[in-house]
């Protein structure tokens, strides 16, 4: 991982003050985290969680690793996040990776947890832990629609598990009793998974991708920068709305490099061809495969990650195909959701073909997704053409 620049956010009282421009020391540890490397005060020597999974153990262990060294490497977490504009999502991830620092996670699993409660808590959230005789969830209060992890509903507040997939996303949660519940603080913010800003990395840590497919029997090419790491932090992002999957940016360097490409080759089209052209990128420009099969479990991709990906599912080109027309002809679309396929329509100055009415206006089909006969723009799979559906978002450019 290329490093970007260096944060030496380190208080005097934990590392000497002429220690300024120094990698990190016996008194500091140094993180990689989004082509950065962060220099944080040491934790000193970690401390095992020895006990049982009970409430009086735990809070013990908490205040056992409550410490000015920990305080002090919070107030650093918390100026990377605001100088950086970090979301709460990517921040959660530099929280694990501090966390893990402090603590090995596959030496001491609850310890590694409680690490990462403290270091939420203390970063102004409101986590809290939920115990078994043998398992320990973690969650923190949160207010958007997630919909495949565990949800706790306490206060009139809702709290949104974050290590399920710890646990391969296998926990009988009807049968296995999780009644100690251990809550942690009362006035934290609610933590978001909306993803609206990925903040900038050095673009050397970038490589180049080509990606092929056919559109009116010509062979096409468009060459973009991605970066494989970008991929590991989204690996455990849980399934939300279409709405905020939908509209996850680009990174800027994928986004200069994907959007002039396309742009180039869009530019001489009428709107209803070249929004035809980004049609084809999505659908033939990658293989298919369903979540079941690629992650055992459903999981829907960003657009980043399907750019990223050799394989994805009909949500995730349905993603990507949204974030294309609206980056490039900022046109209303609507998300179509049926039992088992998701696809997108979009309000042209002229109705082609098949369309959906919405709202008074006719909106015209653009599947994204490779099916069995070879459709053009405002042609709906055959056997969808009678299945009922439900319009899950629709994105207005004057809303």
């Amino acid at each position: 991982m290329y490093k970007l620049f260096t944060f030496l956010i380190i208080l005097s009282v934990i590392v000497p003050s002429n220690s300024e421009g120094k990698e990190a020391t016996v008194d500091s540890i140094g993180i990689e985290f989004l082509g950065m490397n962060s220099v944080l005060p040491s934790p000193g020597k970690p401390a095992h969680f020895s006990g049982s999974l009970q409430e009086n153990q735990i809070n013990k262990y908490a205040k056992e690793i409550d410490s000015e060294r920990m305080k002090s490497i919070s107030l650093c977490l918390k100026k990377i996040k605001d100088n950086h504009s970090i979301n709460d999502w990517l921040f959660y991830q530099l929280i694990r990776r501090t966390a893990e620092h402090c603590i090995s996670k596959k030496e001491d699993y609850v310890g590694y947890t409680i690490y990462k409660w403290y270091l939420l808590k203390s970063c102004g959230y409101e986590p809290l832990i939920s115990i078994s005789s043998d398992k320990i969830l973690l969650y923190v209060k949160s207010n958007d629609a997630i919909y495949n992890m565990p949800l706790k509903n306490l206060n009139n507040n809702q709290y949104v598990c974050l290590n399920y997939h710890d646990y391969n996303f296998d926990i009988a949660l009807d049968k296995e009793k999780f009644n100690n519940l251990v809550e942690i603080n009362q006035e934290g913010e609610n933590f978001s998974f909306n993803i609206n800003k990925i903040p900038s990395i050095d673009k050397q840590a970038y490589e180049s991708r080509k990606i092929y497919f056919t559109y009116k029997q010509k062979e096409e090419q468009i060459d973009l920068l991605v970066n494989p790491e970008l991929k590991g932090y989204f690996k455990n992002y849980p399934v939300t709305d279409y709405q905020n999957q939908f509209n996850i940016p680009l990174s800027k360097v994928t986004y200069q490099s994907l959007i002039s490409a396309l742009r180039q080759k869009v530019n001489k089209l009428t709107v209803k061809d070249g929004v035809e052209y980004l049609m084809y990128f999505t659908r033939n420009g990658f293989e298919f495969e369903n979540d079941t099969k690629a992650f055992g479990r459903e999981k829907r991709l960003s657009p980043e990650e399907t750019l990223l990906s050799e394989k994805s599912d009909c949500e995730d080109r349905s993603a990507l195909l949204y974030f294309l027309i609206k980056e490039i002809y900022n046109l209303p679309m609507i998300v179509i959701s049926y039992p088992e396929h998701v696809t997108i329509a979009v309000k042209l100055d002229k109705p082609f073909k098949q369309q959906i009415m919405y709202n008074g206006e006719s909106y015209t089909i653009c599947e994204p997704t490779p099916q069995k006969k070879d459709l053009g723009i405002g042609m709906t799979p055959k056997e969808f053409e009678k299945k009922s559906f439900e319009i899950s978002y629709a994105y207005n450019p004057n809303e």
